[in-house]
């Protein structure tokens, strides 16, 4: 149930933050996005969804990492730190997409017609 490929997760991590970059430079540069189809149909219920329960699935990783070593099972304590500040982060731009959203809302309900 739990992963503890400590330098292959790291080296996995940095590997998807490389293609990010990558990703968002041919973004910046084309103006559209290479890795996807033009005419997507992007469902921005489904698409928030996700996000939400990939940022549950990283804070229940996150919650059973630090349980399993409290418990003293043979985890490195980086992994278990590396693990909570991942979810931290993921929860802390969750709660900076949603005030942004909210903001956004209030500005369109405040325009005048």
């Amino acid at each position: 149930m739990i992963n503890s490929n400590g330098p292959s997760n790291v080296a996995s991590l940095l590997q998807q933050i490389q293609d990010y970059k990558s990703e968002i430079r041919s973004v910046r540069e084309n103006g559209i996005d290479a890795t996807k189809p033009a005419q997507q149909d992007i469902d921005f219920g489904k698409l928030t969804a996700s996000a939400l329960e990939s940022v549950h699935e990283s804070q229940n990783s996150s919650k059973a990492l630090k349980e399993a070593y409290e418990q003293g099972s043979d985890i490195p304590l980086t992994e278990v730190v590396l693990s909570m500040q991942k979810s931290s982060l993921a929860f802390e731009a969750t709660l900076q997409v949603r005030n942004k959203v909210l903001k956004a809302y209030e500005d369109i309900l405040n325009m005048p017609v």
